[in-house]
């Protein structure tokens, strides 16, 4: 049943793309969709570009493994919304057109070396997460369906990949907002009953069901108790403020999410919309919540970790641990919804990543280089750049199926937290930031996460390490976040500092030419 349902959405969702995709060569069209999605719908969407197979499967199997630790992740992940809805989402909305480049060019017309720089940067925090959900999905289908040959799941990861390019390149911005809807419809509506019947096993009582989770958890109450994550760290708590301080600063910054603020037609829209979106998002955490404790209240954390050392199947293994010995057809159908629910996830996921990538390299580097590009050239050039994006992703994906994922997902939320999220609070509000403090803020921000990736224990040093065998770790903490994020701002304002006052008062001029504009999305009428 669960390869039926992934053929019909596969089929259905690319038909979709199909119906809904550009039928002329219209920039607005294919990039915004001519934003004619109402707050609703796109808030949908932008709900379902945020939560990725990665937040399904790895922030349920981190409440699964660490309880209390997990859900102060998830809440970080809804933060991180809820902190672009109130400080970047109508600025984003009204700086930019249709890329991240757009945006920081809007107080600095011609810039084309900014708009190169955060092409490549759109490319490096993407990637990575593009990767985790390749890679997973051999692995996902395999525990699915129950196969477990390389081949397989190297073939799985080459078809999905190539569906997710159609979708990028066909549907453009409206087709894949389409699949995103179905995706977070699906994805909720499954998961609500799931998180039902498992309240139901615990006679409606959360009490009850994080005593079970406790007590089957072998670690007692520090299950529910702040630190399991960060046992061996050296500085446990510390380490814990990085990480979350990354995900709330990262997450809603990464350009595939920023991307969506650009399909709404008006400030109005931009704030309906967001409230959509981190409706959607809250009610999912309390969602994964429940699902991952009662995962462990269940079968217990050793059998979470057994099937998954990061606890990654732990929201398949709950969903199938609450219906019991006894399995009825709807348990067998709800089942199966939620196998597809999250197939979609990881079709949509990725689309959205590709899509960005795509629009990026179209609109920022190649339209950038040449006066008056047709919009039927530029429209041909996003969709080889989905290709182009997408073929070599496919191929890293291969490569790295069995390794450790999870310092690729961290690679993105630092990248999005120490170069993206400071251009962006710069760009949009410090009157003097200049060409030079934003370069230096993407290029420094993005080079200090780099350096320090190495040597942090998710690549090495730890069992659950990409590379368990090595250790040189030498960075104390998880992730980079705590010297990374301060080091972004601080490039941005040595850069700054280092154009000199009088390219600070010009930048300060022009800036204030379209301060309107960007705040309060005002158009200055000349007399």
């Amino acid at each position: 049943m669960s390869l039926v349902g992934f053929s019909t959405v596969a089929t259905i969702t690319l038909l979709l793309c199909v119906l809904t995709g550009p039928d002329r060569d219209d920039l607005d069209e294919f990039y915004t969709g001519y934003s004619s999605l109402s707050p609703m719908r796109n808030g949908l969407a932008i709900a379902g570009d945020y939560i990725s197979a990665a937040t399904v499967l790895g922030t349920s199997g981190v409440i699964a493994l660490f309880g209390y630790d997990g859900v102060v992740l998830a809440l970080s992940t809804a933060l991180s919304l809820m902190l672009l809805m109130f400080l970047l989402a109508e600025p984003l909305r009204n700086a930019g057109r249709f890329t991240m480049g757009d945006a920081l060019t809007r107080r600095m017309p011609g810039a084309r070396s900014v708009r190169i720089t955060a092409s490549v940067v759109t490319l490096a925090s993407l990637l990575p997460l593009m990767l985790v959900q390749l890679a997973g999905t051999g692995q996902l289908m395999g525990f699915i369906l129950g196969f477990s040959g390389e081949s397989m799941q190297t073939g799985c990861i080459v078809g999905v990949g190539a569906l997710m390019i159609s979708y990028a390149a066909i549907g453009g911005m409206k087709g894949t907002a389409l699949i995103q809807i179905l995706k977070i419809v699906l994805l909720l509506g499954s998961g609500l009953v799931v998180a039902a019947l498992m309240l139901h096993r615990f006679d409606w009582d959360p009490g009850a069901l994080f005593d079970a989770a406790a007590a089957n958890s072998g670690t007692g109450d520090a299950f529910l108790a702040s630190g399991l994550q960060f046992t061996g760290s050296v500085s446990p708590g510390i380490d814990m403020i990085s990480s979350h301080l990354t995900v709330v600063l990262g997450g809603a910054c990464l350009p595939h999410i920023t991307m969506r603020m650009y399909t709404a037609d008006s400030a109005r829209q931009v704030r309906r919309s967001m409230s959509w979106a981190v409706s959607g998002v809250a009610l999912f955490v309390l969602v994964i919540t429940v699902v991952g404790f009662g995962a462990t209240a269940l079968l217990g954390r050793a059998v979470v970790a057994g099937a998954d050392p990061r606890g990654n199947t732990a929201y398949l293994l709950g969903t199938r641990a609450v219906f019991g010995a006894e399995v009825s057809t709807a348990e067998t159908v709800l089942f199966t919804t939620v196998t597809t629910a999250i197939f979609l996830t990881v079709l949509a996921s990725v689309a959205g990543m590709i899509l960005a990538c795509a629009n990026s390299l179209a609109h920022d580097v190649f339209a950038a280089r040449v006066q008056d590009m047709t919009p039927r050239r530029e429209m041909l050039l996003a969709r080889l750049s989905a290709a182009a994006v997408g073929v070599p992703a496919i191929l890293l994906a291969t490569l790295v199926q069995h390794h450790s994922l999870h310092p690729l997902i961290t690679l993105s939320f630092c990248l999005g937290a120490s170069a993206i999220a400071p251009a962006l609070v710069y760009g949009l509000f410090w009157r003097r930031y200049t060409r030079t403090g934003l370069l230096a803020t993407l290029i420094g921000g993005t080079l200090s996460v780099l350096v320090l990736m190495p040597g942090t224990n998710l690549v090495s040093g730890s069992p659950v390490a990409a590379f368990p065998d090595a250790d040189f770790t030498w960075f104390p903490f998880t992730t980079t976040g705590l010297l990374s994020i301060p080091a972004g701002f601080l490039c941005g304002w040595l850069g700054t500092l280092a154009s000199g006052r009088t390219r600070a008062e010009e930048q300060r001029r022009q800036y204030e030419e379209v301060e309107g504009r960007i705040l309060a999305g005002a158009i200055r009428r000349r007399p």
